[in-house]
């Protein structure tokens, strides 16, 4: 599968590294990279979306129309700058790249773990959990797949909105290194 990953920060970096060892085609864009969004988002069968969430205007609609995405993304409003709408909680930020990406299938993935344990922590047994949270069953399923791929074990927590919520910055599972049972028994989960 051809994965185009926005984003050369930490996560970004660590995913495309991740993701070419289990034989993914990867194209990688960022500030020290060459290639451009809208050529990683064309060249991508499927896109991670890992730069600041203050950037997710840029995303390029057109390119990725029809494709499932990925967002790695949080929003921290001391770093992007106040939103409304999300510290109302009246929607999340998955909510708000959904509405921009509006022809793309937006799946939230890889945002609630630390890049060293993704780095470190891959295959390790157990295995540990990343929540995966989307409306589009067939995007769900492919994140899943690559999360599995790369040596994790995901886990559904629901809906774009509702499950996106369950594991954002300032949720106790946020950043926790934990076992698929346990984040299923923190969320409340019953499969």
């Amino acid at each position: 599968m051809r994965i185009g990953i926005i984003g050369a920060g930490h996560l970004g970096t660590t995913l495309s590294r991740q993701l070419a060892l289990t034989g993914h085609e990867v194209s990688l864009c960022g500030l020290l990279v060459a290639r451009t969004m809208r050529g990683v988002a064309a060249f991508a069968d499927v896109a991670i979306v890992a730069v600041p969430f203050n950037r997710h205007r840029e995303l390029p609609v057109a390119e990725l129309t029809g494709k499932s995405v990925i967002d790695a993304t949080n929003y921290d409003p001391v770093l992007d700058g106040p939103a409304p709408d999300l510290d109302d909680d009246c929607l999340t930020s998955s909510d708000l790249i959904q509405s921009h990406l509006i022809t793309a299938y937006v799946v939230k993935a890889f945002n609630a773990i630390a890049c060293e344990h993704l780095r470190d922590h891959a295959h390790r047994d157990p295995r540990r959990a990343i929540p995966v949270a989307g409306d589009d069953l067939r995007a769900k399923k492919t994140a899943m797949a690559l999360v599995s791929e790369i040596g994790f074990a995901p886990v559904d927590v629901g809906g774009l909105s509702v499950g996106g919520r369950k594991y954002q910055p300032g949720t106790d599972v946020f950043g926790a290194d934990l076992t698929a049972d346990d984040l299923r028994t923190r969320l409340h989960l019953t499969t």
